[in-house]
């Protein structure tokens, strides 16, 4: 196991950056997870840590040692891909001890190894198989069992799940999430899907256009995003975001969305300023039908126009309408739907963003 330190890294392609000033630090041990939108910069990232990419700038250290020149052979990484990536001609035991026999590694001891990492992957009726034999789920354990048996300082993970179905991706979460736990290797796992990144991360980096814009637990930045970006690329459905502005009446500051005036939350008012444009976020699980279960003091009645509703299974979305602007509502209640509905806000629950910066004002 190994910490893994980017320091200042940046990446170019021609003219254009995909990574810009990346600085961060992976605690020996830990699963971190990177986690953003297509060409955000999180595959590029962990290429250049894993060899496949050079460097523009910048110095990548595993453990205390700097790998930036270090061939990507002799960097103690192991990298499972998206595409699997195994030997088709190789059975699934030749393909987990290929690394192993390249190593010059006695037999007796691959084939202790190889055994080893088959039972814990649940592989053994498999080894005589050839890949094209194997189920999608198969072939990824087959390409994580070929990266344990290296026992690398670090593993890294480049989507591994996206060519499986929602049902396989689900236990192929729990089995990643359970070798870590046994294991507890040091890993960077690269992800675009939210639903991965918060069930498996100790802490998740989120990136955009090549910069981080947050780093937290999974807690942290589902709850206390510091930008609209992670507000609305956090929660599924995402957040809903309302144009709103800052006014005040006496010494108080409200937050005036249509008719409809907000006392700003404590929270907020260490960044407040009269007329300040903002973006009033809400999740869709934060606006209630009922208000029996909220404190007094921090609901808000709000009346909305009910344009649609849409069946998730267990709950209901319904498609709202407030001060002209869509609002999402997921609800349990099977109500019958009315053009009409008195809503209830949890003041708690709302985030503000400044227009401008699109920065959370709690931040």
């Amino acid at each position: 196991m190994a910490r893994v330190e980017f320091r200042n890294i940046q990446k170019s392609f021609g003219n254009v950056d995909v990574v810009k000033h990346f600085n961060f630090t992976v605690q020996d041990g830990e699963f971190v997870v990177f986690l953003g939108p297509s060409g955000c910069g999180k595959s590029t990232t962990l290429r250049m840590l894993a060899g496949l990419e050079s460097i523009s700038s910048g110095d990548i250290y595993v453990g205390d040692k700097l790998i930036n020149k270090v061939d990507a052979k002799d960097r103690d990484l192991a990298m499972v891909f998206q595409s699997y990536a195994l030997y088709p001609h190789m059975t699934v035991y030749e393909n987990i001890a290929f690394a192993l026999k390249l190593k010059g590694m006695k037999k007796a001891d691959i084939d202790v190894e190889v055994r080893k990492a088959a039972k814990m992957l649940e592989l053994e009726p498999l080894l005589d198989r050839k890949p094209k034999a194997l189920s999608g789920g198969q072939r990824q354990r087959v390409a994580m069992g070929r990266a344990m048996v290296r026992t690398p300082k670090v593993f890294l993970f480049d989507e591994p799940l996206s060519n499986l179905d929602a049902k396989l991706r689900g236990v192929m979460r729990e089995e990643i999430k359970q070798l870590h736990r046994k294991l507890k290797t040091t890993t960077i796992y690269v992800t675009h899907d939210q639903i991965e990144a918060m069930t498996l991360a100790d802490r998740i980096v989120i990136l955009k256009d090549g910069y981080v814009a947050q780093v937290g637990t999974p807690t942290e930045v589902f709850q206390r995003p510091e930008n609209k970006f992670v507000a609305q690329f956090i929660g599924n459905p995402s957040m809903n975001m309302l144009d709103a502005k800052l006014s005040s009446a006496g010494h108080e500051f409200l937050v005036e969305l249509g008719d409809v005036a907000i006392p700003l939350p404590d929270r907020f008012k260490a960044h407040a300023s009269k007329n300040l444009a903002l973006h009033l976020g809400i999740r869709p699980t934060d606006v209630h039908l009922r208000a029996e279960h909220i404190d007094h003091d921090r609901v808000l009645p709000i009346t909305v126009k009910v344009i649609d509703k849409e069946l998730l299974g267990a709950s209901i979305l319904l498609r709202t309408e407030i001060a002209g602007q869509p609002l999402m509502v997921e609800t349990q209640s099977a109500e019958v739907m009315q053009d009409e509905l008195t809503l209830y806000l949890d003041l708690d629950a709302i985030h503000l963003f400044d227009a401008l910066s699109e920065n959370s004002l709690a931040s």
